[in-house]
């Protein structure tokens, strides 16, 4: 690891994004990689498995068998790259909706994921040895909630850093101020992983903020920040790494942003093609994350068709096994809504839970 995370001033303005992999699978000169040999392997076939999911889930949604999907289609090396920053065993992630590869990562069954998409309150609910919390839909609606983790933990003196995901339009919402704000004055050790993918669903990040950058916002808080080409499964695993080591030394929280691009629509029921210029798209489709890091694999001599057909294969493989084993659940009753919102429920949820029992509406 170099050390280095470029960082923020009011007096310098917006730096020039990280990049350790180039575009066309090179490296940049004089840079080396904190990730490498099996570990990028592992990295790049979470990549390859999240984008297979994603056509899995699109295809079960047109098919009326699965709810609106955000698909992390484009943004995988912002993903995977921060998620293997953590050590799963004492780290947190919490998750917007686009983070599927670390919560993977994490330790998260598939088929747990895929319930909730299913309607299903139990998809909700991780597994107690898993350290993640459950996806946000609401907007910006899990940051608070992670530096308060993380605080907790701090306060704990537990040995645990926290991640929490979030895109461009997020950091619009006020929770985000007042996340940012509580991090740097209480010195939480969390990392904002900012996902700067173009668009807040049809809002141009130019809308958004006249800032020169979102990561330029982190002095404003008292905390690091670093602008990283999110396309770059490298860079964004060095600079994640980078600020896990300070999050974890006690050296406070940071703002990362990730140069990245949605490739597909924003979520299953939208269609991009109402509002994306079509020049956008085929300016970013050659810097597409998982060739670059194939390509780099390839001339490292770490990836050949074999493997890519076996890696593949075992993907798909997979996949279908989680959807054979969560379309056979039996449908959750309503006691399951109840389930795991206090940890002691209420006379007047207790009294709710009775009438509609009563009713059978409970199976």
């Amino acid at each position: 690891m170099s050390g280095f995370v470029p960082q923020f001033r009011p007096e310098h303005g917006a730096a020039t994004p990280w990049t350790v992999l180039r575009p066309g699978g090179d490296l940049e000169p004089g840079r080396s990689p904190t990730l490498d040999g099996e570990r990028l392997r592992a990295a790049y076939e979470l990549m390859l498995f999240s984008r297979a999911f994603d056509e899995k889930a699109f295809s079960l949604q047109r098919q009326g068998r699965f709810g609106t999907f955000s698909p992390v289609r484009g943004q995988e090396a912002s993903v995977v790259g921060a998620a293997f920053a953590l050590d799963p065993a004492r780290d947190w992630v919490v998750p917007q909706y686009r983070e599927l590869p670390a919560l993977l990562n994490q330790g998260l069954p598939l088929e747990q994921f895929m319930l909730t998409f299913l309607g299903d309150p139990r998809g909700g609910r991780a597994p107690d040895e898993v350290n993640v919390l459950p996806i946000q839909i609401g907007l910006a609606a899990q940051l608070p909630q992670a530096v308060g983790l993380a605080w907790g933990l701090a306060r704990q003196r537990r040995d645990a850093v926290v991640m929490v995901f979030c895109g461009d339009g997020a950091t619009s919402e006020g929770d985000f101020h007042e996340a940012c704000n509580l991090a740097g004055v209480v010195r939480a050790p969390v990392v904002f992983l900012v996902q700067n993918n173009g668009w807040a669903i049809s809002t141009p990040r130019a809308r958004q903020s006249a800032a020169a950058s979102l990561a330029a916002r982190a002095p404003g808080y008292g905390m690091a920040g670093a602008l990283v080409d999110g396309n770059d499964l490298l860079a964004v695993h060095e600079v994640a790494s980078n600020a896990v080591e300070r999050a974890r030394s006690g050296g406070g929280p940071t703002l990362v942003e990730t140069l990245t691009y949605r490739l597909g629509d924003h979520n299953t029921a939208d269609d991009a093609t109402r509002y994306r210029p079509t020049d956008d798209l085929a300016a970013w489709e050659p810097r597409d994350p998982l060739d670059r890091v194939h390509t780099y694999l390839r001339s490292r001599g770490l990836w050949d068709d074999p493997h890519d057909a076996a890696v593949r294969e075992r993907i798909a493989q997979r996949i279908e096994e989680a959807v054979r084993t969560v379309e056979a659940v039996a449908p959750p009753g309503v006691e399951h809504v109840f389930a795991h919102v206090t940890e002691t429920p209420s006379p007047r949820l207790q009294a709710q839970l009775a009438e509609l029992q009563a009713h059978g509406g409970a199976r």
